[in-house]
């Protein structure tokens, strides 16, 4: 029908204005249907760009020296924010690990897909096999993919990175405390193990190793863009640090004089660099999205191995902007506006789809996706607003709190606060319900 129509359209045309080419008519209507298409599609040209997303672990909403750290620079992050985008309103969807991950990866609730806290060494559960990952909407589009530092998803093989769409995983099976060491509860953990895709590689590592994973989180990202340049790819480096035990390489120990914690943070700000320099020097930063965020707020009971949320309530552990709202910066020359700021609410169940949007990928049609695409916030379009009415905030399946434009609203619930001072040197403090 439509064929039919266009041919009798160009015959139209054509004895109209007998002098015009058969030719020309039909350049002129496939320039006029080119130029439909874009405006029917607000895309970047682009259909296949690169991403990466960096995550945190604990970091502090005021632990970027752009959003108001009065003592911790981080002058990669504060550059990435002048080229790119800078969120105030951005949330973890639930402030403890797990939860947070998978809602990340799979665009929902975390109660939604059945994890709702911190899975740890004992655990017989992990992400279900029937649920979709980034990694696995962009896949079908031709993109390597990898995952390099903390997956806090499962650590039993059918649990792991490689079974849910990555190509390689290097990393951390969960959080880095939870080993023979932990200052509370160090008895009922085992070793800690480092493992290669599906291999444990290292089945009991030492503080000695701790001080060298971003290190090697990083050379390994660095190593991934260099080998797949060419290609589209999605690359994911959620850190280890700065959850609690801290540690740092010996490159940046003392380095900060802002203490363990300050070293930490710069050490991560450094990672961040490096890998935005490796898009630079493989000339493929036009073509990269690049997304900065936290999984949760600070671990407070810490003391001075705590970051700051301020100037939010509480911190990891609860539903007050503290536990969730965190430092995000995007960015990707051209196509996001440099040295902006948007203040509409968002949150880390919105990248899947908004990654799906850009690469061309599938969104699950088959149930229910919490996340929207934001690309109309990130581009800067004008009058843009937050896609979702409401945000939910649970703590497991509980409802604590919802969020509508300006207002929160938190429903009468038990949470954790800290009872007196903080703790410090890696030992917490005390909290009370």
């Amino acid at each position: 029908m439509a064929d039919s129509e266009t041919r009798s359209s160009l015959q139209r045309v054509k004895k109209r204005f007998p002098g015009i080419s058969f030719l020309v008519i039909c350049l002129a209507f496939l320039s006029l249907l080119s130029l439909l298409s874009n405006v029917a599609d607000a895309r970047p040209a682009r259909q296949h760009p690169n991403f990466v997303i960096i995550f945190t672990d604990d970091q502090g909403y005021q632990d970027v020296g752009i959003f108001g750290s009065p003592n911790i620079k981080t002058p990669n992050l504060d550059q990435m924010a002048k080229e790119g985008i800078r969120f105030t309103d951005f949330y973890a969807a639930q402030a403890v690990c797990s939860a947070s991950r998978v809602a990340l990866l799979t665009g929902c609730y975390p109660n939604r897909v059945g994890i709702r806290g911190a899975l740890g060494p004992q655990s017989k559960i992990g992400i279900n096999a029937e649920e979709t990952t980034i990694a696995e909407v962009v896949k079908p589009q031709g993109y390597a993919t990898a995952i390099y530092g903390k997956w806090h998803l499962g650590h039993l093989p059918e649990f792991l990175p490689t079974r849910h769409g990555f190509d390689e995983y290097f990393g951390l099976p969960y959080s880095n405390d939870m080993w023979p060491f932990h200052p509370t509860a160090g008895k009922r953990f085992p070793d800690l193990p480092l493992i290669e895709n599906e291999t444990i590689i290292n089945p009991k590592i030492t503080g000695k190793e701790q001080a060298q994973l971003t290190t090697w989180y990083t050379e390994r990202a660095v190593s991934f863009i260099n080998k797949n340049h060419d290609k589209p790819f999605f690359l994911y480096v959620p850190h280890s640090m700065p959850h609690v035990p801290l540690f740092v390489s010996d490159k940046f120990k003392g380095k900060s004089e802002q203490g363990l914690y300050g070293d930490v943070i710069m050490e991560i700000d450094w990672s961040v660099g490096q890998i935005r320099q490796a898009l630079k020097e493989n000339g493929i930063e036009e073509n990269t999205l690049v997304i900065f965020t936290s999984d949760n707020g600070p671990w407070l009971s810490y003391g001075d191995h705590a970051g700051s949320a301020l100037p939010l309530r509480e911190g990891k552990g609860t539903a007050w902007d503290g536990g969730q709202r965190e430092p995000c910066i995007m960015a990707w020359p051209g196509q996001i506006p440099a040295d902006s700021v948007c203040h509409q609410m968002a949150m880390t169940i919105d990248i899947l789809p908004t990654i799906a949007y850009l690469s061309g990928g599938k969104v699950p049609s088959d149930r229910i996706i919490d996340g929207k695409n934001i690309w109309p916030l990130m581009s800067g379009e004008q009058g843009a607003k937050s896609p979702h009415d409401v945000l939910y905030f649970y703590w497991g399946d509980h409802l604590n709190a919802v969020r509508s434009g300006k207002w929160k609203l938190h429903f009468p619930h038990p949470y954790r606060s800290l009872k007196n001072k903080p703790g410090s040197g890696g030992t917490p403090g005390p909290y009370i319900q």
